[in-house]
């Protein structure tokens, strides 16, 4: 059963509005980019893994299987897969850690990082409109 609202609960319209603005421009964002990353001759999952690994918080642009695991909400297994297929086609390397033999850090390759720096410049003006509808959402809630 649905819960109930009270009249009080309920969102103004002009919120309600913006909400559903801002999920149509997420919406439209994600699509554009999924669209973006074939033209750059990469799959959705590819794109999101290479922007991941070059986008690691250390900012050394690598990181290990279970930190892209995390990262990306993916089983190890998942990851493992995704991977193996990117290296594959010559997009990443293996790195192995001084620290420790048994772990390995993966990079981009420099035509992962041409694919990847070449979908994030077409995709700039997609960002642009995404962080406009977020900042009238965001203006929406501080009104109330």
């Amino acid at each position: 059963m649905a819960p109930t609202s009270r009249q009080s609960d309920t969102p103004p319209i002009e919120q309600i509005i913006q909400i559903a603005t801002f999920r149509a421009e997420l919406r439209a964002f994600l699509r554009h980019t999924e669209q973006i990353a074939r033209r750059w001759q990469l799959t959705p999952q590819r794109f999101l893994l290479l922007l991941t690994i070059k986008g690691a918080p250390d900012r050394s642009g690598r990181l290990s299987l279970t930190e892209i695991a995390d990262r990306l909400s993916l089983s190890r297994n998942t990851v493992t897969e995704l991977c193996s297929r990117a290296e594959d086609i010559g997009l990443l390397s293996r790195d192995d850690a001084e620290e420790d033999r048994r772990l390995v850090y993966l990079e981009l390759t420099r035509e992962a990082e041409r694919r990847l720096f070449g979908a994030l410049k077409e995709m700039d003006e997609h960002r642009a409109d995404l962080a406009k509808a977020f900042g009238e959402l965001t203006r929406s809630f501080r009104q109330t």
